[in-house]
């Protein structure tokens, strides 16, 4: 089954045919909410808004152990993130859809993995590549049918929040060899991985990262409801023609 996780502007999805929703009990406490569960194209597929269904939930106080814990609980095997971004290359502008292909962390005091000792076991996992080849494959050929342009690859800068960045760390996180930044890619993916999930994420870039382009003098946030809301109606053409494909 396919798990779907809506980041900020994804806090439900318009077309999902809605079966039933489901508290999860993990633990690691309560997920972000209640699972929706569903069919897109006739296929079935589970929900979960990270911020939850309200967008209550800032970035660094997500249970994002929670939330992998309860969608592997429910037998999901494939997991897709919605994630907002900044774009910091010149060609990430709002409205562009991106597929990453690698991660910098630079989060600090999350819960990061499931060996503690609530799991008592300790798990290492090779991170070299952080997203499932596979999915992105999938998210790929699926872009492309749908005539959704996708842009194939770029790295992850997941940063604290929930405040935005200023424009020397941008500066800085060029210089690393970032192309794009959000809040809310680490520990997910790390998680996803330590628990045998396929996961990969569609960035929506919402805005120019502080100090680029448009952003040069400060970033509109007045602006970005109306790219995000675009540029997810473009999301779902992504989903719906991921799951056609899956029933092939």
């Amino acid at each position: 089954m396919l798990a779907i996780i809506g980041g900020s502007g994804l806090t439900q999805l318009s077309n999902l045919n809605i079966t039933r929703r489901q508290v999860v009990r993990t633990p690691y406490g309560e997920p972000s909410g209640a699972l929706t569960f569903g069919t897109i194209e006739g296929r079935e597929v589970v929900f979960l808004a990270r911020h939850g269904y309200g967008h209550t939930i800032p970035p660094h106080e997500v249970n994002y152990r929670a939330n992998i814990w309860a969608l592997h609980a429910e037998n999901a095997l494939d997991v897709v993130s919605i994630a907002s971004v900044g774009g910091i290359r010149a060609d990430l502008v709002p409205g562009t859809l991106a597929l990453p292909d690698q991660i910098i962390d630079y989060t600090h005091g999350r819960d990061q993995t499931f060996s503690d000792q609530t799991y008592r076991s300790v798990t290492h996992i090779d991170f070299t590549y952080p997203y499932s080849d596979a999915m992105r494959k999938r998210l790929h050929r699926a872009a492309a049918t749908a005539g959704v342009p996708l842009v194939d690859g770029g790295t992850y800068a997941a940063t604290q929040g929930p405040r935005l960045e200023t424009a020397a760390e941008i500066n800085r996180l060029e210089r690393d060899g970032a192309d794009m930044v959000g809040m809310t890619g680490m520990p997910e993916a790390a998680l996803a991985r330590e628990l045998g999930l396929s996961y990969a994420a569609v960035a929506v870039v919402v805005n120019y990262a502080a100090g680029r382009g448009a952003s040069a003098a400060g970033v509109r946030l007045e602006e970005i409801n109306a790219v995000s809301q675009a540029a997810m109606a473009r999301v779902r053409k992504v989903l719906d023609s991921l799951l056609i494909l899956d029933a092939d």
